[in-house]
């Protein structure tokens, strides 16, 4: 069962408009670097601290803001590491709702079959490479497509439409060097 993807467009809007209305705009990427945080402090005790000011680090990045990160750290169960959970959480329920992943079923597109193969490690390694890649430009950027595109673009702010436009001068070109085959 798969869901159109009108529909399913119409939905996510939607989403972001209500968690705009309701809470605030969508942003995920920096939640990798307050779970990194959460183990770095796990290790290092004194990585976070309580001052009568709030929080800060002894790391400058999550000292930055007032303490925003390092309280992000010290109290986790915050709107977005809950979000980022539940997105884990319902990747995993909306996979199972459609009945798990078979042995025999194809998972990828034909066009990545035709151009890697059926891999497993190939793909691991591309997963890996290309999701580094984008969490390390987000992170430069200062947030991620969620946050500068969907949220920023849903907003009419101008760094959002530049972003967009700048992830697909980027993605377009990549795409085709990578699905030089057609499936």
């Amino acid at each position: 069962m798969t869901l159109n993807w009108k529909i399913g467009g119409l939905l996510l809007g939607l989403v972001f408009f209500m968690a705009v209305v309701l809470v605030k705009p969508i942003g995920v990427s920096t939640q990798f670097v307050i779970l990194d945080g959460i183990v770095a402090d796990i290790a290092n005790p004194e990585l976070v601290t309580q001052t009568e000011d709030g929080y800060t680090s002894t790391n400058a990045y999550l000292a930055k803001s007032n303490g925003k990160y390092a309280k992000s750290i010290a109290n986790p169960l915050n709107y977005s590491f809950v979000f980022v959970l539940a997105m884990i959480a319902g990747a995993f329920l909306s996979t199972l709702a459609r009945g798990g992943i078979s042995k025999d079923e194809k998972r990828l597109p034909e066009i990545w079959y035709a151009n890697y193969g059926d891999t497993p490690m190939k793909r691991y390694a591309v997963a890996f490479l290309g999701g580094f890649i984008v969490l390390y430009g987000a992170r430069l950027a200062g947030g991620c497509t969620s946050g500068h595109m969907m949220s920023g673009m849903m907003q009419t702010s101008i760094s959002g439409y530049i972003f967009a436009a700048g992830a697909f001068a980027a993605a377009i070109p990549v795409a085709m060097f990578m699905y030089k085959e057609e499936a």
